[in-house]
């Protein structure tokens, strides 16, 4: 059974607009929230973060990369397809802008969880260039497997949280089904069209997404583009324990 939720939309000035999810750890899983992002000028000075882990991850259509730096000494550029995972854990403060003025990032923030027992190790950051995303292709789909897995497929990310991130996209009357193991939530966020999830319509435009809560046995969620071609992407993950900042 699937639960729907609302992403909330917000903007920092003129420069930053995002549709924001936020929800409890039993609903998402170990997730903290996700962030479908635009930024066309730097926006948000060094901030920290404990406990947890800021992931960025840059769609392909992306008009710019992110210049990455923080307080461990990491100084790299994340480039279009790729992405970054900074594990907070004790402490972190970091800092991302566009690389090129006048033009703007499309990307996803993911904020992650850390089991109790990790939220207080060594900060430190991992990044996966675009060419290093494993992809499958399928008839009309096209998944990139960034952190986690698709079927045999794996992503070299090995991230201090076992979570997955599949962008999809979808031709017009394509079918993909996916996996989800026993004890896992999931939850798929329309990024452009129209997108059916086990019967379901939801569109990019209409900040709505279904969420599939954590069930004892194993399953699948089966998605359609029912109208023109559409890209989602869906994210796993066990519920954890945890408090983050």
């Amino acid at each position: 059974m699937l639960i729907t939720t609302s992403l909330k939309p917000f903007r920092h000035g003129e420069q930053f607009r995002a549709q924001a999810l936020r929800g409890s750890p039993d609903l998402l899983g170990p997730f903290l929230g996700v962030d479908h992002a635009w930024m066309s000028a730097p926006t948000f000075p060094l901030h920290s973060h404990t406990g947890m882990s800021a992931v960025s991850y840059l769609f392909l259509d992306s008009e710019t990369g992110i210049h990455n730096h923080d307080s461990i000494g990491t100084r790299n550029l994340i480039r279009p397809g790729g992405m970054h995972w900074t594990t907070a854990g004790r402490g972190i403060q970091h800092e991302e802008v566009p690389a090129e003025s006048g033009k703007t990032v499309h990307s996803l923030q993911i904020f992650v969880g850390l089991a109790p027992e990790r939220q207080h190790i060594a900060p430190f950051a991992l990044s996966l260039e675009p060419q290093d995303v494993p992809m499958v292709q399928l008839p009309g789909v096209t998944v990139r497997v960034p952190v986690g897995s698709f079927g045999d497929v794996r992503s070299p990310l090995k991230p201090p949280t076992d979570v997955t991130v599949l962008d999809i996209s979808l031709d017009e009357g394509a079918v993909l089904t996916v996996p989800i193991a026993a004890g896992e939530s999931a939850f798929i966020m329309p990024i452009s069209g129209a997108v059916t999830v086990d019967g379901q319509d939801f569109d990019a435009s209409e900040l709505q997404l279904p969420i599939s809560v954590a069930q004892d046995a194993p399953r699948a969620i089966t998605l359609r583009a029912p109208r023109g071609r559409a890209q989602a992407v869906l994210f796993s993950g066990c519920p954890l324990l945890f408090s983050a900042t």
